[in-house]
């Protein structure tokens, strides 16, 4: 009974699924006159709500208030390319395509990797701010050692602290986003 649930549930709709399921249901209980012994046979599938978005120009608000230089860029960088908040933290030097414009995102949704495109505006700021850092490796490196130890950092941003960051910017800014705490990577 279990296998064609789970076939039926791959195949159709959940709302087809639950007219099986309270027709068997409905048999066992008024024609065989049995009680009904399998009331978590299967689960409804899970809810996936969109997040919300930032509209352009709440974004520029938020970019304009950020007063770290790296979660300013890294923000730019994010929104700019679409990207999800890990996918950000793992972009490297060697990503980033410039004489194709396009930055090669590794390990993404699904462990799959994917090419976008990427904006002259987004090159140049990108640009501009590695020569500020010089990590030969990481597009964010993390801030522990401050600027002179940037370009030794062998590890990315801190996840918890630009969850944190741009929480506290769209606050100031007045912005009633929903900022997950923890968001897909």
């Amino acid at each position: 009974m279990t296998d064609y649930f789970t076939d039926l549930l791959a195949s159709h709709a959940w709302s087809s699924v639950k007219l099986d399921l309270y027709g068997l249901k409905f048999y066992y209980t008024h024609v065989l006159r049995k009680p009904w012994v399998a009331p978590h046979l299967i689960k409804p599938p899970k809810a996936q709500r969109l997040p919300d978005i930032v509209t352009v120009d709440e974004a520029q608000r938020l970019f304009l208030a950020t007063r770290t230089l790296s979660y300013r860029v890294f923000f730019f960088t994010v929104y700019s390319l679409g990207l999800r908040l890990g996918e950000g933290l793992r972009l490297q030097v060697s990503d980033i395509d410039a004489k194709r414009q396009r930055v090669h995102i590794r390990d993404a949704k699904g462990n799959k990797d994917r090419l976008v495109p990427l904006p002259v505006t987004t090159l140049s700021l990108l640009r501009r701010f590695w020569q500020v850092h010089r990590n030969p490796v990481l597009l964010f490196p993390n801030r522990h050692g401050g600027l002179k130890g940037a370009h030794r950092a062998t590890t990315p941003l801190d996840r918890g602290g630009v969850q944190t960051t741009l929480r506290q910017v769209a606050q100031d800014c007045g912005l009633k986003k929903d900022f997950p705490a923890q968001p897909a990577s």
